[in-house]
C-alpha cells in the first residue's frame, strides 16, 4: 500500500511539473502573438521570406470552348506575383467564349506572342480536341516553349500540349478520362497524381487542380511565406461538402456514368479529326 501510495505521489508531481511546464510555453507563445500584432506592417515583413525570381511574363492560351476555371484558375494565382505581367493569348483576333458560355476579350493572340516565362495550356472538350489538332497552334507552342521556363497544361489542355511531342518520355497527369492512354500515344508516362512536375514541364489535373499546380510554381519561384499569403487572400482551404472528386472517391455507378457520357461526346470529335488528318 506504501508502495501504491510512492507511485501515486510521483505520479500527481509529473503530472504538475507537466501542467506548468505547458502553462509556461502557452505563455511565451501568447507574448510572441502579442508582439506580432503589436508589430507595423513594415516589421511583420522584414519577418515574411519572399524569394526573388525572374518570371515576368506569364501567358495563358484561350480558344473558343476554353474551360473557364483551366484558364482563370492559374490566373488569379499568377496575377498574384508581383512583377509578372499575366496575359490572356488567343488563336485570332476577337472574343472568346468558354464552354460554360463566360465571353471576355483576351489580351493578344498567338501572332502578337512570341515568347513567355511560363506557359498555361488549359483544357475544354470538343474544341480542345480539334486544337490538339491545329498544327498552326501546335508549331506556336513549341516555339514559345523555347524561352519558357515552365510550360505547364492544366486538365485535357494536356492533350493540347502531348500532341506537340514536348511531353514525350515525360512524367504528367491530366484530366482522369483516358489518361493513361491519351498520355501513352504522346509518349508521357501517366502518374494519376493532382499535378506532376518533369523538368521545366508541369501538368495538372483536371480544372481545380490547374489551382493546385499553379500555387506549387509559386511556392517555388517565391517561397512558402508568399504563397501561404496568397493562399490566405484566397482562403484556399478545400474542404468539399462530400467525398468525391476522384476516381479513387467516386460511387463505381457514378464513374462507369461519366465515363460512358464523356466517350459518348469525345469520340465522334476524334474520330473526326484523325480522318480529316
Amino acid at each position: 500500500m506504501k508502495q501504491i501510495i510512492i507511485v501515486l505521489v510521483a505520479l500527481i508531481s509529473l503530472i504538475a511539473c507537466q501542467n506548468k511546464a505547458q502553462e509556461t510555453v502557452n505563455e511565451e507563445a501568447t507574448n510572441q502573438s502579442l508582439d506580432v500584432q503589436n508589430m507595423t506592417h513594415e516589421e511583420a515583413m522584414q519577418l515574411v521570406k519572399v524569394k526573388e525570381h525572374n518570371v515576368k511574363n506569364v501567358g495563358i492560351l484561350v480558344y473558343e470552348g476554353v474551360n473557364d476555371l483551366d484558364a482563370l484558375g492559374p490566373r488569379y494565382v499568377f496575377k498574384n506575383i508581383m512583377g509578372t505581367n499575366v496575359i490572356t493569348i488567343a488563336l485570332k483576333p476577337g472574343n472568346v467564349k468558354t464552354v460554360m458560355g463566360l465571353e471576355f476579350v483576351p489580351d493578344t493572340t498567338i501572332a502578337q506572342v512570341d515568347s513567355l516565362d511560363i506557359l498555361v495550356v488549359p483544357g475544354g472538350f470538343k474544341k480542345t480536341i480539334e486544337n490538339a489538332y491545329n498544327d498552326e497552334l501546335l508549331q506556336w507552342i513549341r516555339d514559345i516553349d523555347k524561352t519558357t521556363q515552365y510550360t505547364t497544361s492544366v486538365c485535357t489542355g494536356g492533350w493540347i500540349l502531348g500532341k506537340t511531342g514536348l511531353l514525350k518520355g515525360k512524367k504528367a497527369t491530366g484530366n482522369w478520362f483516358r489518361a493513361k492512354e491519351i498520355l501513352a500515344e504522346n509518349g508521357a508516362t501517366f502518374t494519376g497524381e493532382r499535378y506532376t512536375q518533369d523538368g521545366k514541364y508541369w501538368t495538372s489535373a483536371g480544372v481545380t487542380a490547374g489551382m493546385d499546380m499553379s500555387l506549387a510554381i509559386m511556392a517555388e519561384l517565391t517561397g512558402e511565406d508568399y504563397t501561404q499569403a496568397v493562399m490566405l487572400d484566397m482562403e484556399y482551404d478545400l474542404k468539399p461538402p462530400i467525398e468525391g472528386g476522384s476516381v479513387e472517391k467516386t460511387k463505381p455507378e457514378v464513374l462507369y456514368f461519366m465515363k460512358t457520357m464523356y466517350a459518348s461526346m469525345a469520340d465522334p470529335v476524334f474520330e473526326e479529326m484523325k480522318t480529316i488528318k
